[in-house]
């Protein structure tokens, strides 16, 4: 039953948790002193190194609000039913 209520909520919070590692990175950046807008990898303006700099942050700002949204919910989810989410 946990599952099936843990399971939608995950979603919604997965998909919050997107848009706010999308701002987080976004203001890295800039107080990082770069452009507005990270490189697109594809722009032949751009350098190697600004390129795989952007993209290595930009895993890293997502892959730890994702970690931080997963485990707070399930965090939560533990605290209100007793029971740690699988």
């Amino acid at each position: 039953m946990i599952k099936i209520l843990y399971k939608p909520l995950g979603l919604l919070f997965g998909a919050l948790a997107g848009v706010a590692a999308g701002a987080l990175f976004r203001r890295l950046w800039a107080v990082l002193g770069h452009e507005d807008d990270a490189p697109s990898p594809t722009d032949p303006e751009q350098t190697w190194k600004e390129v795989l700099t952007a993209a290595a942050l930009h895993g890293a700002v997502f892959a730890l609000v994702k970690a931080a949204v997963d485990r707070g919910g399930a965090a939560a989810t533990h605290r209100l039913t007793g029971t740690w989410p699988a």
